[in-house]
């Protein structure tokens, strides 16, 4: 099973390392199997750009980014080389080690503390 370390850009959120995630869910489900809080305006089907997440390792681990995604991108706050959309992030493999940061969620509309 896949294993993902959690950082979050507001350092006040403690660091979350999901283990035992299985092949073929997402980032963006990943986190609410454990219990990671990420915005997701859309319900999760690449119409908005608020699960945005910094992927930093582990990238060749995960689906390519489709054009569609790269255009909600562009929509995010604070895109960067390593933005992606947790809900287009499907693991390939079991024995992926991911590490993502999660970019500070508190002026996405519809934020929820």
């Amino acid at each position: 099973m896949a294993t993902i370390k959690f950082t979050f850009e507001d350092k006040s959120i403690p660091d979350v390392i999901a283990e035992n995630v299985e092949e073929g869910i997402s980032i963006l489900e990943a986190t609410e199997d454990h219990g990671v809080h990420l915005s997701h305006n859309c319900g999760g089907v690449c119409a908005c750009s608020t699960c945005h997440v910094y992927v930093m390792k582990g990238d060749d681990y995960l689906e390519e980014i489709s054009d569609k995604e790269e255009d909600f991108i562009d929509r995010a706050i604070n895109p960067r080389i390593e933005s992606r959309l947790g809900c287009q992030c499907v693991i390939l493999d079991e024995d992926a080690v991911i590490e993502v940061i999660i970019p500070d969620q508190s002026n996405i509309i519809g934020h929820e503390d």
